[in-house]
């Protein structure tokens, strides 16, 4: 008996994945390696996400303008601040950026992340309004992109459930309405153990009296707003945000 090579990929890692995490790291290591001290200011000025920025009594300090006081809320999500953060979340979109790329295509993807790094920026900004530090880092973004990923990796047939489909197909398995997330034993547990995490980073914080160095705030807002928009972007349901742009 022949035994036919298995037709699975070794690295079953979406382009848009692999290029999302090269540019990634293309800006941390252009960052390191070229920016001094003053140029990492300016550049954490323009693009970093700033709560004070939004404050009328100081906003007009900040370079940048209206414009930038509008692309922050994505563009912070592509700088990091040491290699190991930097590290931890290419490693966390590599796990579950890559379900949600091969179900959502490259542009529903890439356009999924900015609104959840949005969100996680705003929910920010509510905590933290007029405050100075710059928060930096895709993990708000990341955080949405694994509470999509819950909505249908657990399912059968799909890539962490029972009898797991070939290939694509595993994918595209009917997602989890919402309300029935809320029903689910296995994602209730994996949602339970995530705040878990990031409501022990706010205790530590609290107990210490100091600030969190993780922006645990920006990861909730980003899940929560991961579950939420969901819809809208998947293909595989019916009027979604880009299924009604084409429709008209």
């Amino acid at each position: 008996m022949v035994l036919e090579p298995s037709r699975e990929p070794l690295f079953n890692t979406p382009p848009v994945v692999g290029w999302t995490i090269a540019a990634l790291v293309a800006i941390h290591v252009a960052r390191s390696l070229v920016l001094g001290p003053a140029e990492t200011d300016r550049l954490l000025e323009l693009f970093a996400f700033i709560p004070a920025r939004y404050d009328p009594a100081v906003s007009e300090a900040f370079r940048g303008g209206l414009a930038a006081d509008i692309w922050t809320f994505v563009t912070y999500a592509g700088l990091h601040g040491d290699y190991m953060h930097l590290g931890v979340n290419c490693i966390w979109l590599l796990a579950f950026g890559s379900a949600v790329a091969w179900r959502f295509g490259a542009k529903r993807f890439l356009a999924f992340m900015a609104a959840t790094a949005a969100a996680g920026a705003a929910t920010h900004l509510i905590m933290h309004f007029g405050e100075p530090n710059p928060m930096i880092g895709a993990s708000g973004a990341i955080s949405g992109l694994t509470a999509a990923a819950v909505r249908f990796v657990f399912e059968a047939g799909g890539p962490l459930g029972a009898f797991r489909r070939r290939g694509r197909a595993a994918f595209a398995v009917p997602a989890v309405p919402l309300i029935d997330v809320f029903r689910s034993p296995q994602i209730m547990v994996f949602v339970g153990i995530w705040f878990g995490i990031n409501l022990l980073y706010a205790l530590t914080a609290w107990i210490g009296g100091g600030a969190s160095p993780v922006a645990w705030e920006a990861h909730i807002g980003g899940f929560i707003a991961g579950l939420v928009l969901f819809r809208l972007f998947d293909p595989r349901l019916p009027f979604g945000v880009f299924e009604l742009r084409r429709r008209a």
